[in-house]
């Protein structure tokens, strides 16, 4: 459906600087844009293609405005501005309520009459799905599963006994949530299962992506607090506890016990060791190793940057030799001190290059 700009700028707070009847029904990007579609500019490296988009309407910032010749819509935030017309341009069809002849629910299971349950799902006993609630093709709920009101599992989604979903969450395909976290013990003749009684518990306005997997928890649950943001093929393990609004990219491995907090942002392939806590405002850069506990807010980085093979490999062979570098170094510290010099090089040295 479309929405004139003038609509779009006073539905969401924006200054319009152009013709508040042109109206815009999709989004696109700024080179691929055509007349009736909206774009934005977040990112200055596409700044170039600014100047000759043919986009109606571009979403953009006060100081990249004055270089926009076409309408623009002024934001203090860009791309969370866009997100928002997105979202009202392509708005996510609904499926309608009831229940698919091939599911099969528990007696009792307790579904609101606005939920909606697809083919080949099943619900166990003691199961809630709340108001507008979906359940995509192909979940499995095992028994006492709580699903809020608005959220919705897209499919082939477990949720593994009592596992606890807030309001308005969106839960991608193949994501189980619930498994048993990897607690065993070690015995002189092998490994012994430690039992994982505890749940998970997942808050208001939780995304949860493809494939990833959370963890129960020991005897206390796993906690993703509101608003959390989680990428693909994530692990989180028992017991660990996530702030709110925290996002994680893709491939990060959190092992059990861990706590991080709010507003964090965990870039991917980050590994996290357990039993340590990461505190508020956070930002962890990709392929980072988290050994040990961060305790005050910042951007944190332990991953190398690629470069040239022959580079690295003559910088892992200098690695190598550090040790030999040390005892060379402290060869000389101690030359230094028996002289009596006090510019770190043996007497016997700066004698004879006099």
């Amino acid at each position: 459906m479309p929405h004139t700009l003038g609509q779009l700028a006073a539905r969401f707070g924006l200054e319009l600087r152009g013709d508040p009847d042109a109206t815009v029904d999709a989004v696109a990007t700024l080179q691929h844009a055509r007349a009736g579609t909206l774009s934005f500019l977040a990112n200055p490296r596409y700044r170039r293609h600014l100047e000759g988009t043919e986009a109606t309407a571009v979403v953009l910032d006060p100081a990249s405005a004055a270089d926009c010749r076409t309408n623009a819509l002024v934001a203090r935030n860009p791309y969370a501005a866009y997100a928002r017309i997105a979202a009202l341009l392509h708005p996510r069809a609904e499926p309608s309520p009831g229940v698919h002849p091939s599911a099969v629910v528990d007696p009792g299971a307790q579904l609101a009459p606005s939920a909606h349950v697809g083919a080949h799902v099943f619900v166990g006993p003691g199961c809630r799905l709340g108001e507008r609630a979906v359940v995509g093709p192909g979940c499995m709920l095992e028994a006492d599963v709580h699903v809020g009101d608005d959220t919705r599992l897209v499919a082939r989604v477990s949720l593994y006994r009592g596992v606890r979903l807030g309001r308005r969450c969106l839960v991608h395909a193949g994501a189980v949530l619930g498994a048993d976290g990897f607690g065993i013990a070690q015995d002189r003749d092998g490994w012994v299962k430690v039992p994982q009684v505890g749940g998970v518990q997942v808050g208001d306005d939780v995304e949860i992506g493809a494939n990833t997997t959370i963890d129960r928890g020991a005897i206390e649950d796993t906690v993703l607090e509101d608003g959390v943001k989680l990428d693909n093929q994530i692990q989180v393990g028992h017991n660990v506890r996530i702030g709110a609004h925290t996002a994680i990219a893709g491939c990060v491995g959190i092992s059990g016990s861990t706590t991080i907090g709010k507003r964090c942002l965990i870039a991917g392939a980050v590994g996290i060791v357990g039993h340590l806590e990461i505190a508020d405002d956070v930002v962890v850069t990709g392929l980072s190793m988290v050994s040990s506990s961060i305790t005050k807010p910042g951007m944190y980085s332990s991953g190398l940057p690629a470069i040239e093979t022959g580079d690295w490999r003559r910088a892992v062979a200098r690695l190598h030799r550090l040790d030999e570098l040390f005892d060379r170094v402290k060869r000389l510290e101690k030359g230094a001190a028996a002289s009596g010099g006090d510019d770190g090089v043996p007497g016997d040295v700066r004698a004879g290059s006099a």
